[in-house]
């Protein structure tokens, strides 16, 4: 997909410098997913938050995984 954006050279030539990428497109498409990846992680922390995982003596951990 191809998008017109208006960002600031510093933020660019950040960005670039922060994933070591050679192109503005690399770099900010790193960074896209980075920032996915982190969103993702902390929705599923707040999940685990609301709904933590009990573990009681003699449960078995890998049991407990495999039935969620």
């Amino acid at each position: 997909m191809k998008v017109t954006a208006i960002i600031s050279d510093e933020l660019v030539n950040n960005v670039k410098a922060y994933t070591r990428s050679s192109t503005i497109t690399e770099a900010i498409t790193i960074a896209l997913k980075d920032w996915i990846d982190i969103y993702n992680i902390k929705e599923l922390n707040k999940k685990i938050r609301e709904n933590p995982i009990k573990i009681e003596n003699g449960q078995n951990i890998r049991e407990i995984n495999r039935n969620l």
